[in-house]
């Protein structure tokens, strides 16, 4: 991050607040870039469960709960 040290020689608080900002975010900034790794299959195996459990509304049987979930996502 040395562009966020040499945006600090700048003297504008705009440019030092951003460079301080990425100064505190660049450890994850940095492992985005290593690991591709999004959310969006996490949300998406959320939102089936909670379709599921939309659907098994008035079954209090968590067995049942748990063997539709793995019939869910057994394909």
């Amino acid at each position: 991050m040395t562009n966020a040290l040499l945006a600090k020689t700048i003297n504008h608080s705009v440019v030092h607040k951003f460079a301080n900002m990425l100064m505190k975010h660049s450890y994850g900034i940095l492992n985005h870039c290593d690991y591709k790794i999004h959310t969006s299959k996490l949300e998406g195996v959320n939102n089936k469960i909670k379709v599921i459990k939309r659907k098994a509304y008035g079954f209090h049987d968590e067995r049942y709960f748990s063997l539709k979930i793995i019939q869910a996502f057994a394909n």
